[in-house]
């Protein structure tokens, strides 16, 4: 059995249809990345996958069952804009899960469950490199450091399931290739199954095991939300050419021509 099948998927906002007929599996373990024009329902996907959004029409199942409607702490997410606190250091920002999970009146912990709560966050952040940094404040952070932050506290509850939503897109090319690294590190290291939305098709190809093209089979240029997203390629990394990737770039330049004229 599959770990995360989407049968039949639809999700629509009154006429506007943002997906329709997805049908994927993903096995525990993958690293799935997804590429698609801006509209396409990339995010939304994503935010189903989180909880945070059901579908319409057909069945997102995770182990069989079906999707969680809300978030939980076996999926973990990381925006492409920072999620953290700015008045926290980089230890507290991470432990900040772990003290309102235990007490999340007062957001604080005491005595062994603190130095237990320590103690995971400064494992996480020696994995991330940030070991040196655990003193410091958001605003004394690079753009780099920020978003491994990021990855840190999404990594606290040890999910099952990471959530990548354009994380380095904000980032210079040479950041970039330091996050690609450590991002592919943690996975081998974990055995997390990893969804990564991307707006970088070669990122998307170098990163993953699987790439996932969201694009609409069905074009009206008088009506652009009539029809919905699916995914119309599904590539084992490392079976593909430079024939199938210009193949996929004028189908989304495609797409891009009728969603902007």
């Amino acid at each position: 059995m599959a770990m995360i099948e989407a049968k039949n998927l639809w999700k629509e906002y009154g006429s506007n249809v943002v997906l329709e007929q997805v049908n994927v599996k993903v096995e525990e373990g993958e690293f799935i990345t997804i590429v698609g024009t801006s509209g396409c329902g990339k995010t939304t996907f994503l935010r189903m996958l989180l909880g945070i959004e059901q579908p319409t029409r057909g069945e997102l199942l995770l182990d069989g069952k079906i999707f969680p409607d809300e978030p939980g702490e076996d999926r973990g997410i990381v925006f492409q804009k920072y999620s953290v606190f700015p008045h926290l250091t980089v230890l507290k920002n991470t432990m900040l899960a772990a003290e309102l999970e235990h007490a999340p009146l007062l957001g604080k912990l005491f005595g062994n469950k603190r130095k237990q709560a320590e103690s995971d966050a400064r494992e996480i952040l020696y994995s991330v490199g940030l070991e040196n940094a655990l003193d410091l404040y958001p605003h004394e952070l690079s753009g780099g450091m920020q978003q491994r932050l990021a990855i840190a506290q999404a990594l606290m509850k040890k999910p099952r399931i990471l959530l990548l939503d354009e994380p380095f897109g904000a980032l210079d090319p040479g950041i970039r290739a330091d996050m690609h690294g450590l991002i592919q590190s943690l996975w081998k290291k974990t055995g997390l199954t990893i969804f990564m939305i991307t707006h970088d098709l070669a990122e998307g190809f170098y990163l993953g095991t699987r790439l996932w093209v969201f694009d609409k089979i069905r074009l009206d240029a008088q009506k652009a939300n009539a029809y919905g997203a699916c995914v119309t390629y599904d590539i084992p990394v490392g079976k593909t050419d430079i024939e199938t990737f210009d193949d996929i770039d004028h189908s989304l330049d495609k797409t891009r021509k009728v969603l902007l004229d």
